[in-house]
Parts: structure tokens; sequence; C-alpha cells
């Protein structure tokens, strides 16, 4: 029955009299009230959707188990491994409609509250404490946490000189170029070079050595004046403030200075450091369509532009349409200005490979540089033999087959054996070529090791990806430069300016533009070599 009462004295008089229960009860009539609150339609509902069960598995019995039937029941494995210890991927549990998948749908399985389930599945071998209690990175010596981590100091910002900074960490990264920048001497400057370029030499030589030996953020204020020093455009105001500069811009001349600096004196043939590791030898085929003139012609550049347009889907697209040009110059045989098709070819490979995304231009009708937004994919491995001349290729099809077989060796395959005296003739052929800037020779300036063991290193045109410097922001003029650098240890570590951070591998490959996000700039990849 139901009532409806004002007052518990109300109630138990109407109780009593429905009841012929006598009132006031006396001492041998005692009444007993037990009160049991019926369920709202909101409580029903929670129970059903949130049951709670029992499971059993082995001598255990977990007796209170609540069931989210919103969630996929991976997650209610989870909560069982947390009981029970018993990874999800190993658990079996019992239902009346046969076993319990990760994507089940909970409301054909009928669940129902306090049911019992039973789960089979063995636990997660339990690790024993050490006999030692556990050493802390931050309590070693910072020495010892540069051996134990790599190189992750990183540089603190003066004023809009994250462009300054990330290049110096990814230029950081080059092993080579720091052993030619220790053997540089503190003073006693050859006599062709000038006081400012010795003195950034010897500050970029100085701040390496203090991120070597660093683990907390270096404030490179010393080479930060004697390059603006070097290059007053770096030193630029607006408003009381230094400028945002462009960071392929003091790239490149940091690079400039460095190869006028690290070339070893008193020698007939001057050895250039920055040539051996990141210079490339182009030929170039000139052809004039109105006179059918043609010329070939060479020269040596620091990088590959990777132009952007709406061609342009991946970074090897872009590098085909840089090798190919359209420029304006005299024609001796037309007495005037023609226009001249330019079709270039890699003919010699560096142990560096440096590639700028053109991702700025001037934009005529608004006067102002405009950036390129497109997303242009670029690879962890880049192979260019096909943007090679016919003469280099023939010198790297040897050292590509051994590569290949040397891969193939990695990967547990079986490989059938080429006859000795082929290989051996080859590699003859090639040594007997001599020093080439082809075979991928690196000087002992440049490397640190002798003539000999340079000579048994070649390239192979496949290169492997070592450092990102990228750009945030939509304007030309302004926005955020970061590096990404690949440590010894195969890690990648994000410096942004004076806060690093560890980085996936598959996150780096991400930055290739299309929005708001970081997106390829600059990259730098580091050559596969073969010995032979």
């Amino acid at each position: 029955m139901t009532l409806f009462l004002e007052s518990p004295k109300d109630f138990l008089s109407t109780l009593v009299s429905r009841l012929s229960l006598p009132f006031p009860p006396s001492k041998h009539h005692k009444t007993h009230l037990t009160f049991s609150p019926a369920r709202s339609c909101e409580q029903q509902k929670l129970l059903e959707i949130m049951p709670t069960v029992s499971v059993k598995w082995q001598k255990e019995l977990y007796p209170a188990v609540e069931i989210d039937t919103t969630q996929p029941p991976f997650v209610f494995k989870c909560q069982l491994y947390e009981l029970t210890g018993v990874p999800p991927e190993r658990q079996k549990i019992m239902m009346k409609g046969g076993l319990l998948k990760d994507d089940s749908d909970w409301s054909k399985l009928g669940v129902k509250e306090g049911q019992k389930l039973m789960m089979m599945g063995t636990a997660d071998e339990i690790i024993k404490a050490p006999e030692k209690g556990p050493v802390f990175m931050e309590d070693l010596p910072e020495e010892e946490q540069v051996v134990a981590v790599g190189h992750s100091a990183g540089l603190f910002n003066l004023g809009n000189t994250c462009y300054m900074n990330s290049t110096m960490q990814c230029l950081h990264s080059v092993p080579e170029l720091k052993s030619a920048l220790i053997e540089y001497p503190q003073s006693g400057r050859s006599n062709d070079l000038d006081q400012s370029s010795h003195l950034l030499t010897v500050a970029t030589r100085d701040l390496f050595g203090e991120l070597d030996k660093n683990v907390k953020p270096v404030a490179p204020m010393q080479f930060w004046m004697v390059l603006r020093k070097k290059y007053p455009q770096f030193g630029q105001l607006h408003n009381g403030s230094f400028m945002q500069q462009d960071a392929e811009e003091c790239w490149t001349q940091i690079l400039y200075t460095l190869s006028q600096a690290l070339k070893a004196p008193g020698s007939s043939q001057s050895i250039d450091t920055v040539k051996e590791l990141f210079g490339i030898d182009l030929a170039s085929r000139v052809h004039c369509v109105e006179s059918g003139e043609e010329s070939l012609e060479t020269e040596l550049v620091h990088s590959l532009k990777c132009h952007i347009s709406h061609e342009v889907n991946h970074l090897h697209e872009g590098l085909k349409h840089g090798l190919k040009s359209e420029l304006e110059k005299a024609s001796p045989s037309l007495g005037r200005s023609a226009v001249y098709l330019k079709d270039s070819r890699i003919n010699g490979l560096p142990k560096y490979l440096t590639i700028q995304f053109v991702r700025f231009f001037w934009k005529r009708e608004s006067n102002q540089k405009a950036k390129i937004l497109r997303k242009v994919d670029y690879p962890l491995e880049l192979d260019i033999f096909d943007l090679c001349s016919d003469d280099l290729r023939k010198k790297l099809e040897v050292p590509r087959q051994m590569l290949r077989e040397e891969d193939g060796r990695k990967a547990g395959l079986k490989l059938k054996e080429k006859a000795s005296a082929t290989v051996d003739n080859d590699v003859k052929m090639s040594d007997a070529e001599g020093p080439s800037k082809e075979s991928g020779e690196s000087s002992k300036a440049a490397s640190g090791q002798g003539a000999v063991s340079d000579k048994k290193k070649q390239l192979t045109g496949v290169y492997d990806l070592v450092a990102v410097l990228t750009h945030k922001g939509r304007s030309a003029d302004s926005g955020h430069y970061v590096a990404w650098v690949k440590q010894e240890n195969g890690k990648w570590i994000q410096f942004d300016d004076d806060n690093p951070i560890p980085q996936r591998e598959e996150d780096i490959t991400k930055l290739s533009g299309g929005g708001d996000w970081h997106m390829a700039y600059i990259c730098m990849y580091k050559a596969r070599t073969i010995d032979m």
C-alpha cells in the first residue's frame, strides 16, 4: 500500500488502524517497522550501465568489480590487469555467450548485477626490488649526465635568436665539423683570413664545446656578439628589439665563414673541410632554345633546393624541379639577351646532404615576403641516385650493390654469392681512379682519421635524416624556429631554444607543413657509407 502522511505519528496511527493493532502499543505488543527505499528510475538505469560483478581467477575471488558498459571491454580488462597482474592480451573471460572480446558489445551480452565471471590467464612475473637504491639522473654530476643521455643542452633565446639557436643545434650534430674546429688554432690565423671570420670560427668552436660539456641551457652571448659583428644584418633593430632573421641565411653565412677558416694551410692542394662535409658538385647543361647554343657548366653549392609548387607533394619531386631552371643572359650569336634552360645533375656528393625547402618568396603585388604553407612529405631515408650524373652513377653502382647485400644480411636473408673476382676487379677499378669527391673520402682534418682509413669508406647515394630545422607561423618575418636533432644513440630531441624535448622518430616526418604547426625548412641527411 501507499501512504501519504505528514508525520511519523500520523503514519503510525494510520498503520495501526489498518492492521488492527493496539495503539498506543503496550509492553506486550511491540511494533517494529523496517523501511526499504524503492529504487528510482535513475538508480535502476545506473545499475544497468554500471553493473557490479564478481570475477573468479585461479583461487582468488574479486567480489565487487564495476563494469562501465559505455566503455569497450578492453577498459574492463585493464581494470582486471590492475587487480590480478594478468595483461589484457592474456586474459580469457568466460561469459554466457562465450569469450569476452575487446570489441564486444556489452548491450548484447546481457551482463546483470551480481553476475559471476570466470577469468583465465597468467600474470606477469613480479619484479624484485633492486639490491641498491635507484640513482636519479639529476643526482649525477653533469659530466656523467652528458655521457648517459648524450647532448641535451639547449640555448637561451637572447631576443628573437631562435633562428641562430636552431642553426647551431643542427650544425653541432656533425661530429666531423666539431673535430675540425677542435684542431683550429686559437691564434695564428692565416694571412688570407680576416679577423672577424677568425673570431666567429673560434666562437663556434667554443660554443660547441660548451654544449658538449653542459646539461643545463647555455647562453650563446659571445657567439651572438661576434656573429653580429661579422654580419651586421643579424643585429637589425625594430622598436628597440632585435628583429627575427632567416635561419637559412644564418646557416649559409656561418658555413661560408667556416669554409674559409677550416682550410689546411701550407699544402699545394688546400683541403676545405666544409666542402668535404657539405659541398655538392653540380654539372649543368645550359641550352638556348632560340639560337641552339649549348654549354656545360660546373658549380659548387652547399645545399639543394626543394622548389614547392602545386605539382610538388614530395621532397623528391621538389628536388627535380630545383635542378631545372630558366635564366636570362646575353647570347653571343643573337647579340642580345635570351632565355636559357639550365638542367643540372649531381656530380659529386658530400657526407652531409643539406636540403632547403623554398618556402619563402617575394610577393610583388604586396611588396612583402610571403610563406608557402603547402605540405611536402620527406623521408627518413633518401636515395638520390636518379638525380646524379651518368659518371657518378657508374661510380656508385658497386658500393650500392654491396650496401644491398649488407642490408640483406642484416635482415637475415640468404644472398647469392657473387664471384669474388668480379667484386675485386670493380674495387680495383674504383681505387685506380684515385681520390675523388664522389668516392666519399673525407679529409683527415674533417674526420680525425688517417687517409688509409678514409679510402675504405665509399658513398652509396643513400642518406639518413639526422636533423630538421622547422619554422612555425604564417609570416616570413616572424614566427619561431626549432631544431629537431637525432642523437648518436638514435633518439631524437626537439631543441626549442633552452627547452630540449625527447621525440619519437615517427613524429619527425610529420613536420611536413600544411598548417600552422612546425614545418620543415632545412633537412640535413647523413650519407650511408660502405667499407670497401
